[in-house]
């Protein structure tokens, strides 16, 4: 970081700036590199190029960066253009620091300074200039790239153990906002209903204290038919919600403006918009559509519309849904909406190739059943169009890693291995997910 401050300082001096077409944001990871970069007198140079510090932390992996220039955004989608974004941060799945960024890299804090100035990631460093001085003179980035030494100055004279002291010291206390905030008493948490951000959660809803009976999954239809690494942020997106989502109509009809809707990310705590806002990705791709973005079929009239609307229409049927998907499916960060959203959604099993492993593990702590093709198989080697009524055979006594059978209307039928991979996740399906199992377990 003091690096990236040092090239901003060298690249302020020989007169390089950032077009404002170029989004820059600066969230740092605590309040430590905001006090060291003062200190250091780099701040401003950082500042004069356009990285304000806008907050700390994973704003900008979540999404929570800002917005940019509708214009921008307007010409991006009128003329689909794959535009790219540089973070020093740890994630950088499609659409995911904004939606309009299809091509996200990571690099370090200094390189991140240099393609904003640069305004593009088609440049070689080496043969290319940055920009040109106020002479016209070309400017390298070995240029303005500060030393190691030069560095290791500056960290030294301000990077001391007292700054680290005084910053954590007060971590407890917090904001002047923050130390305003009511805080309710009492062992139980009084629901509001009237929160948009924290409400009460219907996993339990209808719970008995004896375990359910087997249901047979019997007509299921594909709410998604997608195909290889299909990430968790696909499935859950964190960042902003996109102002003609379900989850906007939602926020919308509660009173808020598309100002307050902030992101995914921060209104995890309320299902309502977790529910719809899944699969609600606008890069995610849906084999039944023509384009990218969060629509499905609803099969019974082949209508489109978005998934949570389809699913709720399933859903007044009674008609249980399922995912067709190909190679590591839930790759990605480990998110529990991910598996939480699907099945809110109603969905009660994914067909894929292959599963990343920690979301195979999700699926089961929610009670959805995940179901591997054999190798070699695939939904195009087996002839599936995903517009098929599915009817999953589940033995009475099942066994990890065993082989079920697949039925369809159409005629084509096919075996699948059950990946409950222990005895365990078997026993966490026949209480309907994990978070049920430990309540009857507590109150057992």
């Amino acid at each position: 970081m003091l690096g990236a401050g040092l090239l901003a300082k060298n690249a302020v001096a020989a007169g390089l700036t950032v077009a404002p077409y170029i989004k820059t944001s600066l969230s740092p990871g605590s309040g430590v590199v905001t006090y060291y970069l003062q200190e250091s007198k780099v701040i401003d140079a950082l500042t004069q190029l356009g990285f304000d510090i806008v907050g700390y932390g994973c704003m900008t992996c979540i999404g929570n960066s800002g917005g940019i220039d509708e214009n921008i955004v307007n010409a991006i989608e009128q003329n689909d253009l794959v535009c790219c974004g540089v973070l020093s941060g740890n994630r950088n799945f499609e659409g995911r620091i904004h939606p309009n960024t299809r091509a996200n890299y990571l690099a370090s804090p200094l390189l991140v300074i240099a393609y904003a100035i640069a305004g593009t990631v088609d440049i070689d460093f080496e043969r290319e200039p940055l920009g040109k001085r106020p002479d016209g003179k070309p400017v390298f980035l070995r240029d303005i790239w500060p030393t190691r030494k030069e560095i290791q100055v500056v960290e030294q004279q301000h990077v001391i153990p007292a700054m680290f002291q005084q910053v954590y010291s007060r971590i407890q206390l917090g904001s002047s906002s923050w130390q305003a905030l009511n805080a309710p008493s009492g062992k139980l948490y009084p629901w509001s209903e009237s929160s948009t951000y924290i409400k009460k959660p219907p996993f339990f809803d209808g719970m008995t204290k004896d375990l359910p009976p087997s249901v047979r999954i019997s007509g299921a239809r594909v709410l998604l038919f997608l195909g290889d690494s299909v990430t968790t942020d696909h499935i859950s997106p964190a960042g902003s919600i996109g102002r003609n989502s379900p989850a906007a109509r939602y926020l919308a009809q509660n009173g808020l403006t598309p100002r307050e809707f902030n992101s995914y990310g921060s209104r995890r705590g309320n299902d309502a918009v977790m529910a719809r806002g899944t699969f609600a990705n606008i890069r995610i791709v849906n084999k039944f559509m023509s384009k990218a973005g969060p629509k499905t079929l609803y099969l019974p009239t082949n209508e489109e519309m978005d998934v949570f609307d389809c699913a709720e229409r399933y859903k007044a049927s009674q008609t249980p849904l399922i995912i067709i998907a190909g190679k590591d499916y839930g790759s990605g960060s480990s998110r529990d909406w991910a598996a939480k959203g699907p099945y809110l959604l109603g969905v009660r099993a994914v067909i894929a190739e292959s599963f990343e492993r920690i979301h195979r593990s999700n699926l089961v702590g929610m009670g959805i059943i995940p179901l591997q093709f054999l190798p070699n198989e695939t939904a195009e080697t087996l002839g599936l169009t995903g517009k098929e009524d599915y009817t999953i055979e589940l033995p009475n006594e099942m066994k990890p890693g065993q082989h079920i059978k697949i039925s369809t209307n159409a005629g084509k039928d096919f075996n699948v291995i059950l990946r409950f991979d222990t005895e365990v996740d078997l026993l966490f399906y026949k209480h309907g997910g994990i978070l049920n199992y430990m309540i009857r377990k507590i109150v057992a």
